[in-house]
C-alpha cells in the first residue's frame, strides 16, 4: 500500500509532519513492533516503499515457560468461520528439551485446512521468545504447515518441535511423538 494510506492508517497524526509510533497508536504495546512502524515511517518520508504485516507480528510473555504467538488462535479462526486443522508437538518428546531437562510446554500451529497456509503458532516452552521468530518469518512470506515440515531443522534441536507440529497438522502425526 502507498506511503499515504499507509501513514494515515497507522502512523500520522492531525499535526502536517508529525507522525506516531508505537504505544500511542493502536495496537499491542510492543517495542519490536514500534521500531518496525518507525522504520516504515521514515521509509515513507524519504520515499520508499513501507511494509508491515501486523499478522506477523510476534507477541512473548517473558517467564519461564515463556509464552510466545504469531497471527491467529484458534478462537479467532473459529469465530471467523475459516476452515483449519492443528497440530500439536509436547516438549517432553523433543530430544534437545529432554538433554536439558527442560520439557515443559508444546507447539501449536494452526493451518487453513484446504491451502494448508499457516494461520498462527502458539509456543509455550522456554525459549519460545526465540522459536517464535522462525514462524513469523514462514508466515511473513506465506508458508504452509508442509513447508516447514519438509525444511530440515539441525538435531538435537528446540526448533524441531516447530517442525514436528508442523508434520502433525500435514501429514497427520508427529514423526517423533
Amino acid at each position: 500500500q502507498d506511503f499515504a494510506a499507509l501513514t494515515k492508517a497507522v502512523v500520522s497524526t492531525q499535526s502536517t509532519g508529525i507522525y506516531a509510533i508505537g504505544d500511542v497508536i493502536d495496537g499491542p504495546m510492543l517495542a519490536h513492533k514500534a521500531e518496525d512502524e518507525g522504520i516504515i515511517c521514515v521509509e515513507g518520508i524519504v520515499g520508499g516503499v513501507p511494509h508491515i504485516n501486523y499478522d506477523c507480528v510476534p507477541s512473548v510473555v517473558y517467564t519461564h515457560p515463556e509464552v510466545a504467538w504469531v497471527g491467529k488462535s484458534e478462537e479467532d479462526v473459529k469465530a471467523a468461520g475459516i476452515p483449519y486443522k492443528v497440530g500439536s508437538f509436547p516438549m517432553a518428546a523433543n530430544s534437545r528439551s529432554k538433554t536439558i531437562n527442560d520439557t515443559d510446554g508444546l507447539v501449536k500451529v494452526i493451518a487453513h485446512k484446504e491451502t494448508d497456509r499457516l494461520l498462527g503458532v502458539h509456543i509455550v516452552c522456554s525459549v519460545a521468545g526465540e522459536l517464535i521468530n522462525e514462524a513469523a518469518l514462514a508466515m511473513e512470506y506465506g508458508a504452509s504447515s508442509e513447508d516447514i515440515a519438509r525444511v530440515c531443522h539441525a538435531h538435537p534441536t528446540v526448533s524441531e518441535a516447530l517442525k514436528e507440529a508442523c508434520v502433525s497438522a500435514y501429514a497427520g502425526k508427529a514423526i517423533n511423538f
